[in-house]
């Protein structure tokens, strides 16, 4: 017995190195293609920042060439009006020296006067000798000090930290998981977070090989998340979560493994009634069903007892149930195929609206064949009569009490084995319809009677808080009506 211990535990230990040694491996080829692509990225990045700057000095060179021909445009002009000037002045001159020969002292003096005339609307007299620009273009120089200062100081962008999952502010109630989380330390250049979930039926960490694949969340501004509408069909859940900057994610947090504990079950087909179709979670009357009856050489033959491949009695499901009997007569009744042997737990049922009547409750195994919810010692029920007028009723061992209050449209069960308790709710108000105490002896299947409609059930569901409240009142209550009894 201590050799074949020391094996398990070796071959346990073989299989953890196996799978850390894949885990290794699987990281490396990350290692490697994530390097590939971040210096891919750190390409692209270059290459940007230079088509940018290639685009600046594009522009810069441009404005200064504006510029030039801006300033070389004006002094040409200034250059063509000091020309003309020069043209006229000079002409002027040589008409004064020419004047400077007249003998006559009268032509001399007319002469004379109109060459000061001249001269005075001369424009050589009107100019200005400053040139209107200047020929400098240090008001077009760049200093990138600054800014070669800050392309020096570029480095790679910090990784956010991996964040932290407070386990205890984690919930799993009413079908939903809230996840919270928190950073090590502030970091202001977060921008959302990432949290991806996947369902297993391992606790503690993932497992490498065997798991489903994670399902993602995208884009949470907040440090805390609500996963709602799940259906609770494995033992647990794995959760992690990613923080993100603008341009980078850092590493996951460390996962966190979070109990998702439900009663699941289907319907079994092996031993419902005849008239009843049963798929998975769905029961529907079928008044077709198990008649077989054929008239040969003008004699009704009895109908068949041997049932339809599909619905086998020896198959092996139906040998793992125990081969019962399928029910029969008036006991139009299909049962859960899974039982409550302990713990607490929840399930709903929805009946079609053209359902005429139908019943939801529990019972032990030995329902007999022809036996109907709430009319043995064994069997608790809830029963819904539309049949000429509605009628709604809680039944146990043939007696039944009249509930005067609506029909939901959803009924939901509740069971505490240990506390001996199955109470019945509206399903959508969580209001108490009806409560059943006893001491439940043997383990319980959920039981379903249906006629003329159809019935569908939800299974995997998590008590739900309201009910959970709703049961520690009634129970205190009850237990201080025991105490005054007592006393």
């Amino acid at each position: 017995e201590t050799l074949q211990r020391i094996v398990s535990t070796l071959v346990n230990k073989n299989d953890e190195i196996h799978n850390f040694i894949d885990m290794l491996n699987h990281t490396i080829s990350n290692v490697q293609v994530n390097s590939s692509n971040a210096i891919s990225e750190l390409d692209e990045e270059f290459d940007g920042l230079y088509s940018v700057l290639h685009e600046m000095k594009g522009s810069m060179v441009n404005t200064i060439q504006q510029e030039e021909a801006r300033k070389i445009q004006a002094l040409q002009d200034q250059l063509t009006q000091c020309s003309r000037a020069l043209e006229s002045s000079e002409e002027l001159l040589e008409l004064a020296v020419q004047s400077l020969d007249i003998k006559n002292p009268v032509e001399l003096l007319e002469a004379s006067r109109q060459i000061k005339d001249s001269v005075t609307v001369a424009s050589a007299f009107r100019l200005s000798l400053k040139p209107k620009v200047s020929d400098s273009m240090t008001h077009m120089m760049v200093d990138f000090s600054l800014e070669k200062h800050m392309l020096q100081a570029v480095n790679f962008l910090p990784v956010p930290k991996a964040p932290e999952i407070d386990v205890a502010a984690c919930l799993v109630a009413d079908n939903c998981i809230t996840i919270s989380w928190r950073m090590p330390e502030e970091d202001s250049r977060i921008d959302h977070f990432v949290l991806e979930y996947r369902k297993t039926n391992f606790d503690g960490l993932p497992r490498l090989k065997g798991e489903q694949r994670w399902e993602l969340v995208d884009y949470i501004k907040a440090t805390q998340y609500t996963l709602s509408g799940l259906k609770f069909d494995t033992k647990y859940m794995n959760l992690r979560v990613q923080a993100c900057n603008k341009a980078v994610a850092g590493e996951y947090s460390d996962p966190v493994t979070l109990e998702t504990k439900a009663f699941l079950f289907s319907l079994d087909s092996t031993s419902s009634h005849l008239n009843l179709k049963v798929e998975d979670t769905y029961v529907e009357w079928d008044p077709t069903g198990g008649k077989g009856q054929e008239k040969i050489k003008g004699k009704e033959n009895k109908t068949s007892n041997t049932a339809s491949p599909k619905r086998s009695t020896n198959s092996p499901r139906a040998l793992a149930r125990g081969s019962r009997d399928r029910f029969a007569g008036e006991s139009y009744t299909v049962l859960g195929d899974t039982a409550v042997e302990s713990g607490q737990h929840y399930w709903e049922v929805r009946a079609q609206k053209d359902c005429k009547s139908y019943s939801v409750g529990v019972t032990y195994r030995n329902l007999g064949k022809f036996d109907q919810l709430g009319k043995t010692n064994s069997s608790w029920c809830i029963h819904i009569n539309n049949w000429l007028q509605t009628t709604f009723s809680a039944k146990h061992n043939n007696k039944a009490k009249t509930l005067d209050i609506p029909v939901p449209d959803r009924i939901g069960v509740y069971c505490d084995f240990e506390g001996g308790q199955l109470s019945f709710y509206n399903a959508s108000s969580k209001a108490l319809l009806h409560t059943f105490r006893a001491k439940f002896t043997q383990p319980l299947l959920p039981g379903f009677m249906i006629w003329c409609g159809g019935l569908t059930v939800s299974t995997g569901l998590q008590v739900p808080s309201a009910v959970k409240t709703l049961q520690k009142t009634e129970n205190g209550l009850a237990g201080s009506t025991s105490s005054l009894n007592n006393a």
